[in-house]
């Protein structure tokens, strides 16, 4: 079937994607200037971080961080039960939260922390993400945009569901609805980089009005902004790398990651391994905008994209995770979303997407 073999190469990249976005990102220092003077210019492949670095320090070249850690462990949810629903998602946080010991990692974000803490104690998850405004939603929500192939309106109420337990603030809610989306569109045959956006910009304006009104800023406009910024040709691209940094913001806010994410993922022309590149010498939280930009590319690119000496790297040093299991699981479920569509509707998957006699 042609549907197979496009579709499970797309959600494969989308997984590995993802896993080299974050291990690329997390060798990068806190600032652009560090992180070039320590690497002596551009990471140009999967490094180790930094022995002092202050929260990856001691991790090996390739190893991931929560940011796949979560998405895969939200992706065996999915293909445990088949959905998506706010009790399954406090679940798999929880569960992978105990996991790696959270309570001792340096890696664990402020509203996961505290929305773990309340989900702990019995408090009830529909509650305990209200005030989420961190990018902890959006850097794990790429399985939901892969189960949505073409559908960004499925994979965006998916996303609102994902996110209640954690990131419930409407700019939590934004950013992971706007990956969502870009997932889920990325996975069509016909996609673009600029209809990517175009989803992206509107599950951000969806989400902003669907989450918890919580201060921030806009998460649709600021990835305006930032593909704006990016699209600055005549600088160069370590120019334009540092006026997302300055302009955007690289940190754990969701209203700065995610926008970030693809101003990177426009300066790369959305492939994987630059984009893994440049979100690396962007610096600050580059794991997660690593993470996301690279789930994006890998979504739209599919898996051959990536060279097979990173994806056995990333398979080597990560033994927990088997990527090509996970896809299948993550496909059956596509499969069924995709042919569950009404027929009238309009085929964003195009001609690639049926089946051969």
């Amino acid at each position: 079937m042609i549907l197979e073999s496009h579709l499970l190469s797309h959600i494969l990249g989308g997984l590995y994607g993802q896993a080299l976005g974050d291990a690329w990102g997390m060798a990068a220092y806190l600032t652009p200037e560090q992180t070039w003077a320590y690497h002596n210019g551009w990471i140009d492949t999967l490094t180790a971080p930094p022995p002092d670095h202050p929260v990856h320090g001691g991790l090996q070249a390739g190893q991931v961080t929560d940011d796949t850690e979560q998405a895969m462990a939200l992706a065996q949810t999915i293909i445990q039960t088949g959905q998506i629903t706010v009790e399954g998602a406090a679940q798999a946080i929880v569960a992978w939260y105990e996991a790696i010991d959270g309570d001792h990692s340096p890696y664990v974000g402020p509203s996961t922390r505290a929305a773990v803490t309340a989900l702990k104690a019995g408090q009830d998850p529909h509650l305990t993400g209200l005030r989420g405004d961190t990018n902890g939603g959006a850097m794990r929500v790429s399985p939901i945009g892969l189960i949505h192939p073409g559908d960004p309106e499925g994979a965006i109420e998916d996303a609102i569901i994902a996110c209640t337990p954690t990131h419930f603030a409407s700019v939590g809610v934004a950013g992971a609805c706007a990956v969502a989306a870009a997932v889920a569109e990325a996975a069509a045959s016909e996609a673009t980089l600029e209809s990517i956006i175009t989803a992206a910009i509107h599950g951000a304006d969806v989400g902003m009005r669907r989450g918890n009104r919580w201060l921030g800023a806009s998460v649709s406009r600021k990835i305006e902004a930032a593909v704006q910024l990016a699209s600055e040709t005549h600088l160069s691209e370590r120019e334009r790398l540092q006026n997302l940094y300055d302009l955007i913001g690289s940190t754990l806010a969701a209203a700065d990651a995610i926008p970030c994410a693809f101003g990177v993922l426009v300066i790369a022309d959305g492939h994987p391994v630059y984009a893994a590149i440049y979100a690396a010498a962007l610096s600050g939280d580059a794991d997660t905008v690593g993470a996301i930009a690279c789930a994006i590319a890998g979504t739209w690119q599919g898996v051959e994209v990536i060279p097979a000496d990173h994806l056995e790297t990333i398979r080597r040093v990560n033994p927990q995770y088997n990527f090509e299991q996970t896809a299948d699981g993550l496909y059956e479920i596509a499969l069924r979303n995709y042919q569950a569509r009404p027929s009238d509707e309009d085929n964003l998957l195009g001609d690639l997407f049926t089946l051969e006699d």
